[in-house]
């Protein structure tokens, strides 16, 4: 294995723009989970006239669908990803919409039969459940609770109240209260390994969350702390959570 500094500056120096995982082949891995949320959602797209992806990333997952509704659009808040998702997806007709992760959703109430979303930061209920039309669906892959925590408190130290953030059985009382049905919900926790030191610090640089203000120089003394133990003990262990969420508005929609 190369040495510290050498792994370090490298995943220092490349771009974390977009929501694409490849520079982590061969260095890390995740388990996937068994709903396989892409091949859903790519179904349920071509299914409806009109949708909306919220916070898009680079447009990665949007794109994987081989078919998409008439009207299609998507939002996202990072200028470098909205630039990446306007590139991929405006060839095929998609709108994407550079606005911030907080209310309002800059469309229409009862706008779109279907909005999906993979991973957002936030969820406002209630925009969501005002831009659905009567009978119109959410369909969801959330960050569940206490995500890569191992990663998180290696580097933070023990985090007892952020453990509890992202429960999935809260986020469905919050959708009810929004007005809508929950239709599927239930999550699972996934295998992750990282073989070095240099695709921790490319994932913490792309995943902000997980260590909110990473940076090399601040968490330095860490980072080597944690190079010395894959090298000696192998792969480091953590394990991320998914939340599958499909919920429903109520009534009948003109598509009905």
């Amino acid at each position: 294995m190369r040495g510290f500094e050498e792994l370090v500056a490298e995943a220092s120096g490349v771009s974390v723009d977009g929501w694409d995982f490849s520079w982590l082949d061969g260095r890390a891995t995740e388990a996937r989970p068994s709903w396989e949320y892409a091949g859903v959602m790519a179904a349920r797209l071509a299914d409806v006239r009109s949708a909306l992806d919220v916070q898009t990333g680079g447009g990665e997952v949007l794109a994987l669908a081989g078919r998409l509704p008439v009207t299609m659009a998507a939002t996202e808040s990072w200028p470098p990803n909205a630039a990446r998702a306007t590139a991929l997806l405006g060839p095929r007709g998609v709108v994407v919409v550079a606005t911030p992760d907080e209310p309002p959703l800059p469309f229409a109430d009862g706008a779109f039969e279907l909005v999906t979303s993979r991973h957002p930061a936030t969820v406002w209920w209630d925009e969501i459940a005002r831009v659905l039309e009567p009978g119109g669906t959410y369909l969801a892959q959330h960050v569940g609770p206490a995500s890569v925590f191992e990663v998180t408190e290696w580097f933070l130290g023990p985090q007892p109240e952020a453990r509890s953030l992202r429960d999935p059985e809260a986020e469905g009382a919050a959708a009810r209260a929004a007005g809508l049905e929950i239709v599927d919900l239930r999550t699972e926790r996934l295998r992750m390994e990282f073989s070095d030191i240099g695709a921790v610090v490319y994932f913490l640089r792309k995943v902000i969350w997980i260590v909110p203000g990473f940076t090399v120089e601040r968490h330095r003394d860490r980072l080597r702390e944690l190079d010395e133990r894959i090298r000696r003990d192998g792969p480091f262990v953590a394990h991320s959570a998914r939340t599958l969420i499909e919920a429903r508005k109520p009534g009948t929609g003109p598509g009905a």
